[in-house]
């Protein structure tokens, strides 16, 4: 490090980003937090923002107000789009598109992983995925607009073709997004409606294995598939999802059985992740290599090899079959931020140890799952012990306390409090409709996809 007060640059506004700031937040570096969003996202209870159970501001918060207290803590708004390590600058792009350099002394990079439709990128058109409050905003328009669309219909194919919602992907967001739908379907909007009948809705969950949380223990799995067919959600295992249309999905069988045509007007993905783009292009920079997700190799302390001055934490590490997990996520930047520590001091750094705290899972109303090591906790114990972990975890004891008190209340009432969402206008091209005839994917600027590119 250089003789003057070490400049520490943090990409990434998530658990890894948000956990090494705080525990750098009293010593004697200055810290640039560089997130495209300005939030930090509690990415975990994204699909209970999607569904109505929460709203945006009980699982996120404004970065600027997390770190208002601390001095040595400076919030940026920008997406990262280059690198360049023998200066030690990070160049990011505004909101406006025109950019700005950040320098650096150590680089964190803990920008996480995106959705990843296999090499299929037009699916996104029609299949947004869950990552972002914005596509969680986009599921909760799609879905209860297609029930609104629906009501205004005659029965026959084109109503059934609304009332029919598939899910790409089998593991924790796709088994709590199809648990959630039909939730919604038979509980919360049951008696809204004058035409349809909410409950017929068909939601269909699609897989390449053979059983859901292939992560979990089978007989966990088992019983999430046996809650899955009470709620009434068609599970199909064993298939790829191969094309995604404006008007259905194509499913091919892996044991090459003829494909399926399903015909549905409501398609989420969430099949699969990849390294974000500024992720690529600092592993070919570095020459650092990666896996087919995009996940940079580093060093036992999470350094980058030939670049002990450059960290990777979370999702983006690969190292150990190190999952892509919060509790990972939280656990890599504290260790990124242990190692700063121990330079500052002279002291030589520790190898990075993942302790593994299990693993959770929602799949309705007072039903969940939790495993920790040996014990294995499902149903109203496993629901309470979902809420009390992910309440414990959230930012800000604000967010916690209003959390708890949305979560109580709909312990007495499995009711959704927001369910608000906004429409888009045919003059305004980039706020979509559902699936309007000149709702069609338009090019970016040419500087624009080369960021992305």
């Amino acid at each position: 490090m250089s003789s003057q007060r070490p400049r520490v640059l943090i990409i990434g506004g998530g658990f890894g980003g948000l956990f090494c700031a705080r525990r750098l937040a009293k010593a004697d570096v200055d810290i640039t937090l560089l997130d495209r969003s300005a939030d930090h996202l509690f990415q975990p209870l994204l699909y209970q923002c999607a569904t109505g159970k929460l709203s945006i501001g009980h699982i996120s918060r404004p970065l600027r107000e997390e770190f208002a207290r601390y001095d040595n803590i400076k919030p940026l708004l920008g997406e990262a789009i280059t690198l360049d390590p023998s200066a030690r600058t990070v160049t990011a792009l505004r909101p406006d598109e025109t950019t700005f350099v950040v320098e650096y002394d150590v680089l964190i990079l803990a920008a996480g992983m995106r959705q990843s439709y296999l090499g299929n990128e037009e699916f996104a058109h029609w299949a947004p995925g869950m990552k972002t409050l914005d596509d969680a905003l986009e599921i909760r328009q799609r879905i209860l607009t297609a029930f609104e669309i629906a009501e205004t219909l005659p029965p026959g194919p084109e109503r059934t073709d609304w009332l029919t919602f598939a899910v790409a992907g089998g593991g924790p967001t796709g088994v709590e997004l199809a648990g959630q739908i039909r939730e919604m379907a038979t509980r919360t909007l049951t008696n809204e409606f004058h035409s349809i009948q909410p409950q017929e809705a068909r939601v269909l969950l699609f897989d390449g294995g053979q059983r859901v949380l292939k992560k979990f223990a089978p007989d966990l799995s088992a019983k999430a598939t046996e809650t899955l067919a009470e709620l009434g959600v068609e599970m199909h295992f064993g298939v790829h999802v191969t094309d995604v249309r404006r008007d259905g999905v194509t499913v091919t069988p892996k044991n090459g059985a003829p494909d399926r045509q399903f015909s549905t007007r409501t398609v989420l993905w969430t099949a699969g992740v990849e390294a974000v783009p500024f992720a690529r292009h600092v592993a070919e920079t570095l020459g650092a290599p990666t896996d087919r997700a995009g996940r940079i190799q580093v060093e036992p302390d999470l350094s980058v090899a030939g670049h002990p001055e450059i960290f990777v934490v979370g999702d983006l590490a690969g190292r150990d079959k190190l999952p892509g997990v919060a509790e990972n996520a939280m656990q890599g930047g504290l260790h990124a931020a242990a190692c700063i520590r121990r330079d500052l001091a002279g002291r030589p750094r520790r190898p990075y140890r993942y302790r593994d705290l299990g693993s959770a899972a929602y799949i309705s109303h007072g039903n969940a799952l939790l495993q920790v090591g040996r014990i294995r906790v499902s149903g109203y114990l496993g629901w309470v012990a979902w809420g009390l972990i992910h309440i414990a975890f959230l930012t800000g004891v604000r967010n916690r306390i209003s959390t708890v008190a949305t979560w109580l209340a709909s312990i007495a009432r499995a009711g959704r409090y927001h369910r608000a969402f906004m429409l888009g206008a045919a003059d305004r091209p980039e706020q979509r409709y559902t699936y309007s005839t000149w709702d069609l994917p338009e090019p970016a600027p040419p500087h624009y996809r080369a960021y992305r590119s």
